[in-house]
Formats: C-alpha cells, sequence, structure tokens
C-alpha cells in the first residue's frame, strides 16, 4: 500500500510540479503514522530557566533603626494648628488613642488624640535667637519688591494651596522642600481659614520659623531667610493619615444664654424670614465677612448667611469662628444658613448709652 502511494506521488509532483509543497505538507501530515501512542514530529517548548535568584526581603519598618524619628520642633504637633483649638477639650473621640496617625512606633511622641505634646523643655529666648540669626537683616524694600514679582503670579511653581484644613502639619515639609531651590514660597490660602488670615500669618511664622514679607487679600509671601541651611532642616515626621476629629461640645443650644426658649425660637423664625447678609461661595475667599457681620450688629439684631452649595461641615466651622472674631452667638444651622444673633451684651451697651 505505501509503495503504491510514492509511486503516486512521484508521477504527480512530474506533472505537476507547483503542487509539491502540498503534497508534501500532506504527506508529513497523514502518512507518517496514524497510531495515537505515535503521534507526527512537533517542535517542542524550550523548558524556561529556573530562577536561581533568591527574592529580596521587604525590610520590616518596625526594625529600622532610625526609629521612632525624633524631632527637636518646640511645639505639639497637631493635624491642624490654624484650625484647632487647644483650649476647648473634646467629650468624645471616634478611635482609639493608641492609633498615632504618624503610624505605629514610627515616632517618639505619645498620640493623645489631638495631638503629640513635646517632651522637651523649650527654651524661649533661645528659640528666639536662633530664628532671629536664620532670618538675619530684614529685607529692604527692593528686595521684597523683586520677591513679590517673581512669585506673585498665579502660575507660580513654588505655590502651596492652603484649604479649609488651614495651617496642617505635613505642610510645614511642604514649605521646606520649597526652600531647598527657592528663597520664598506662595501660599493661596482659601475657605474657612480665610475669615482669619492674621491667625494663619501667625502659625505659618510660628511653626515654620519664615517670614510673611507680603500679604495681599488671600495670598501670602513667606520667606525663609537669608541664612537659612536646607541641609540643616528640622526634622518634621509626616502624618500617615488625616486623624478623626474628635467630638467637641454642641455649638448651638436649644435655649440661648440670656434667651428664654420663646424668644429663642422667635429670633430663629425672624432670621430665616430676613434677607441675607452676603452669599458665601464654596472654598471662597471670607476675608470681609467679619466686618460685615460687625457692621450689620449695629443695626439689626439678627443677621443670616446664605451658605448653600458650601456645606454643612464647613458652615460650622465659619460659625464657630464668627463666634469668636465677631464676638455673636450662633442660635441655628439649618439647610446650609446660618443664623448669628449680636448677643445680649451689646444690648445692654445700648440700653446704658441711651
Amino acid at each position: 500500500m505505501a509503495v503504491k502511494f510514492l509511486s503516486f506521488l512521484h508521477k504527480t509532483l512530474n506533472q505537476n510540479p507547483k503542487s509539491k509543497s502540498l503534497y508534501v505538507s500532506y504527506f508529513l501530515n497523514h502518512t507518517l503514522s496514524q497510531d495515537q501512542y505515535d503521534p507526527p514530529f512537533s517542535l517542542t517548548k524550550k523548558p524556561k530557566p529556573k530562577n536561581t535568584t533568591e527574592p529580596k526581603e521587604t525590610p520590616d519598618p518596625n526594625n529600622d533603626p532610625k526609629l521612632p524619628v525624633k524631632s527637636d520642633l518646640a511645639f505639639d504637633f497637631r493635624y491642624s494648628y490654624s484650625e484647632s483649638n487647644p483650649a476647648i477639650e473634646p467629650i468624645g473621640y471616634r478611635e482609639p488613642k493608641r492609633f498615632s496617625p504618624f503610624g505605629p512606633g514610627r515616632l517618639d511622641r505619645k498620640w493623645t488624640g489631638t495631638a503629640a505634646p513635646t517632651q522637651l523643655e523649650t527654651d524661649m529666648d533661645k528659640l528666639m535667637e536662633e530664628r532671629n540669626r536664620v532670618l538675619g537683616d530684614p529685607l529692604t524694600e527692593e528686595e521684597v519688591a523683586e520677591l513679590v514679582e517673581r512669585y506673585r503670579h498665579s502660575d507660580c511653581s513654588r505655590q502651596i494651596n492652603l484649604g479649609k484644613g488651614g495651617v496642617t502639619h505635613n505642610m510645614l515639609d511642604d514649605i521646606h522642600n520649597h526652600w531647598k531651590r527657592a528663597e520664598a514660597v506662595r501660599i493661596k490660602c482659601l475657605g474657612v481659614p480665610t475669615l482669619d488670615m492674621d491667625n494663619v500669618c501667625f502659625h505659618l511664622e510660628d511653626k515654620s520659623g519664615g517670614k510673611v514679607v507680603y500679604r495681599n487679600i488671600n495670598i501670602l509671601l513667606l520667606y525663609r531667610g537669608r541664612n537659612y541651611d536646607p541641609e540643616n532642616r528640622p526634622v518634621i515626621p509626616l502624618m500617615l493619615w488625616k486623624p478623626y476629629a474628635p467630638i467637641y461640645p454642641k455649638l448651638v443650644k436649644n435655649v440661648a444664654d440670656g434667651l428664654t426658649f420663646e424668644q429663642t425660637k422667635e429670633r430663629r423664625n425672624r432670621g430665616l424670614n430676613s434677607l441675607p447678609l452676603m452669599k458665601l461661595t464654596r472654598n471662597g475667599v471670607y476675608v470681609n465677612v467679619v466686618d460685615r457681620v460687625r457692621d450689620a450688629f449695629e443695626t439689626e439684631e439678627v443677621v443670616r448667611l446664605d451658605c448653600k452649595h458650601v456645606g454643612m461641615s464647613d458652615c460650622k466651622k465659619i460659625g464657630v469662628k464668627l463666634k469668636d472674631l465677631v464676638p455673636c452667638v450662633p442660635i441655628l444651622f439649618k439647610d446650609e444658613q446660618i443664623i448669628l444673633w449680636r448677643g445680649k451684651r451689646n444690648q445692654e451697651l445700648e440700653s446704658s448709652t441711651a
């Protein structure tokens, strides 16, 4: 049988040489073997070389000899310095105090739930002497004008945006990173912190050691100093996550101090039905809000601020700041509306002057 097929194949190839490749492939695929235990020849894949290199061991951060990090900064570490008041004690916590935002075993300070207090005794005279040495002689008007012209533009690459968190702890590290290659850093402030720009400037200078040499509405220029040395910058351990805000006492009471329940209810309804003094936008600039509320209280007893689209969280933060800055008494937060009462003290002053 095989001899007959070979002779037939020889004749066919001689008569039609174009079909030579076709018959050869057919022959190789069908005539070599039909046994399932003796399959046709096929190329075998090359075996992959075994990986003889041992996997690298990942370092254990708990066994790092550089931990815990020690910092000589003479203030308590907080998430936000400008938006927190150490004098007000929280009444509860949303997470255990052992969950430090700096990470387990990464800082030589104990986390109390709101701050990591310093364990060093601070010599204020020595601290101020060192800061004055780094700042050096005050800048001249020509030097300030040169810095302002260099960093005042909105497309400046040396800019840090300060939002509703205010002067945060990790922002200090960002400032020093900019100071490695630039004499000053431009800070653009938006949101709730702009209600009190003096407070923002104070904490920026106090926590970073720099000097605010320019201030225009919500734009600040923070100068590092003539004798600043990037190699000897302070050690600033970073917060790995934002800690949960603790629980503070209730801001708005059911009955305002100095009023009865009916009087409080009447002032709330009057405020809701009155025209808004201002309309605040989300992440806006609120530098003139305090002055306008003070001026309104000269003729009005109750003032309404329209905070639509601002968010209830920011509304309460605005109310807390206005309570201390104006001062006044927040009596209602409803539907992103803030109702402020000027307080009984102002009424007594008016009656006494009359």
